[in-house]
């Protein structure tokens, strides 16, 4: 037999197919299938000679940064017996082969090194030939990329998964509705609920007019229920004022007492409500049926000042400063969340210096700053748009941390993300979207899709590095587009298992740290590696690869990946469970037990995400 090398300098497809899990660590010839059956291929030759080849499983697979892969070829012969020659078509550009041909015998090999390959599924062409005679098979070849996860942490990783409700008339009943609503919210385990009453669930006044009667039957019919579920323990954000308060009802948006000492004292009474027994107004007395049991502690101040009701940033500082101290003076307790900024280009830039300025900035306690985050706006950004948004929030973040710190009050104060989704585009009206006058309004299936499965714990993984320290979905009971499950059914969507196992598999109260790794593919995938107190290991990658620049709600581009955990000992068992186009959505994914070993490889279907969880 004889051996060469060549290097590839093909161009082809980088779409990949569904490769199975290897859940164990294989000696490299047998993770790539050398021995079994394979794929047959043949040539006709003169006098009814042939060459007939037969390529081990038909299949190969090498990561980037690893050993090459031998792959054995047995040659069958008919009325010939020549020196016989291999070769190799169709080699991705930077990766290399060596061939050992069979010459006068009947097996050789292809042993194929990555090199600088692109990931991908790529099919080869093998040719046998003795100079007269000549056959050919098939040879599917798999470049996947190469996690190498270190034993050095780098910094804790505290991430509280949370949802949110909009007590409004359009989904107060969503309880009554669905009595089991109680259970499927509590199985997501949520920190905090978020619970922003509008419209007509601001219980003081009546949309549209100046009546100043009070009424809490929307507004309850979500929060009695909410607060008997998770930790007890919501924020409730006062997302608006009573209408009398704004210019003509609350039609210009403009409030009527800019000292806002009128809005502070409707605080006060929601506090009394729901946490001192209640208060006395129009000759009844109004208190939460909750009390004592359940209270409030979180209370947000405002939603979205940069979009609502023509606030400027000094304005909201005069708010926040005015609101604070006045509930405060009905319960010492509250802890109190600031700014909830809709956080689109320069937002940031333009409201957190004013509110953070020592002279003329906020004074009043602060115990949490949070900003909302979508990635888009309009249901025609493509795919690759709406990803690329992901490290301007990033950006935002680190801003908010590098601007507080200039402020020794709020220095050490966390960062919520307390609205996230794809789209934050709604129908105004008529069917119009509320963001693009003009254009149709399309409910974006993203929001729940398997390309929920990918966005979601690529923001989660890159905000969480970032230091957030909560993130809150847009919201609970909604459609197709925003919903974790459907108002009218309390029917489960995708989303609800992304959120699930993203609050199940890195819960805030674990003590996790994140680990250092390398990859050979950062720009695909988004590899979230954190190891906890007990010392159990939880790897997370989403595949949020992107198969065509204009897809909208397309595939995605499968994945594998080879994880390196040698440098972390040895485990007793492990886990994996993936969350993609297959999974059942009204069951939810299943974790599989796999068997541990220093190296491991994970395969993800187009859009998706694992978690593989190693236990000591």
């Amino acid at each position: 037999m004889s051996s060469r090398v060549r290097t590839g300098s093909g161009d082809q497809s980088l779409g990949m197919k569904l490769v199975k899990i290897v859940a164990a660590f294989i000696p490299f010839a047998l993770i790539f299938g050398c021995s079994g059956g394979g794929n047959m291929g043949s040539g006709g030759g003169s006098g009814g000679a042939s060459l007939t080849l037969s390529v081990a499983s038909g299949s190969a697979q090498v990561f980037q940064s690893e050993p090459p892969v031998a792959v054995d070829v047995t040659l069958t012969r008919t009325g010939t017996t020549g020196s016989v020659a291999l070769s190799v078509s169709g080699l991705p550009q930077g990766a290399s082969d060596m061939i050992v041909s069979p010459e006068s015998g009947d097996t050789g090999s292809i042993t194929i090194s990555p090199g600088s390959a692109a990931v991908g599924t790529y099919t080869l062409t093998v040719t046998a030939s003795d100079g007269t005679n000549m056959g050919t098979a098939n040879l599917s070849l798999t470049v996947g990329a190469a996690d190498v996860i270190s034993n050095v942490a780098t910094g804790p990783f505290r991430v509280a998964m949370s949802t949110s409700f909009q007590p409004a008339e359009w989904d107060y009943q969503f309880f009554t509705l669905n009595p089991q609503g109680t259970t499927t919210l509590g199985n997501l385990q949520p920190n905090h609920i978020r619970l922003q009453g509008v419209s007509e669930g601001v219980p003081e006044g009546t949309a549209g007019s100046s009546t100043q009667a009070w009424s809490f039957s929307i507004l309850d019919a979500i929060v009695q229920p909410v607060l008997s579920v998770g930790d007890h323990s919501p924020e409730f954000q006062i997302a608006k004022a009573p209408p009398f308060m704004y210019a003509d009802d609350d039609s210009s948006n403009s409030f009527d007492d800019l000292t806002f000492a009128q809005f502070a004292g409707y605080a006060q009474n929601l506090v009394k409500y729901y946490n001192t027994g209640g208060f006395s107004a129009n000759g009844q007395t109004y208190v939460s049926p909750s009390y004592p049991t359940d209270t409030i502690t979180y209370w947000g101040i405002y939603n979205e000042p940069n979009l609502n009701n023509n606030l400027t940033p000094q304005q909201y500082v005069t708010m926040y400063n005015e609101l604070v101290p006045a509930m405060q003076s009905v319960d010492a307790s509250l802890k109190f969340v600031a700014l909830e900024l809709s956080d689109f280009s320069g937002q940031v830039d333009a409201w957190l210096p004013p509110f953070v300025n020592t002279s003329t900035g906020v004074t009043a306690q602060v115990d949490v700053m949070t900003t909302h985050f979508y990635s888009s706006c309009n249901q025609m950004d493509t795919d690759a748009q709406i990803m690329s948004t992901i490290p301007g929030f990033v950006s935002d973040v680190q801003t908010f941390y590098t601007d507080m710190a200039a402020n020794p009050s709020l220095a050490s104060v966390p960062v919520w993300v307390t609205e996230n989704n794809v789209n934050a585009d709604y129908d105004a009206g008529n069917g119009m979207s509320a963001c693009n006058p003009g254009q149709k309004f399309v409910i974006d299936p993203r929001g729940t899709s398997p390309f929920f499965a990918a966005w979601r714990p690529y923001v989660f993984s890159q905000l969480g590095k970032a230091g957030i320290q909560a993130l809150y979905h847009w919201d609970f009971d909604a459609d197709q587009q925003f919903g974790e499950v459907i108002y009218a059914t309390d029917t489960i969507e995708l989303s609800y298992w992304v959120d699930y196992w993203l609050g199940r598999s890195f819960p805030a109260t674990a003590g996790s740290n994140l680990l250092d790794y390398t990859s050979t593919d950062y720009g695909d995938l988004e590899t979230l590696p954190v190891i906890n107190s007990d010392g159990s290991v939880v790897i997370m990658i989403s595949d949020h690869a992107v198969s065509s620049p204009s897809d909208n709600n397309g595939p995605g581009v499968p994945r594998a990946v080879l994880v390196d955990v040698s440098a972390l000992g040895k485990f007793s068992s492990a886990s994996l469970l993936t969350i993609d186009n297959n999974t059942s959505v009204p069951n939810g994914p299943a974790a599989v037990s796999v068997t541990p070993a220093p190296q491991m490889v994970i395969s993800l279907d187009g859009y998706s995400v694992a978690f593989l969880t190693l236990t000591p």
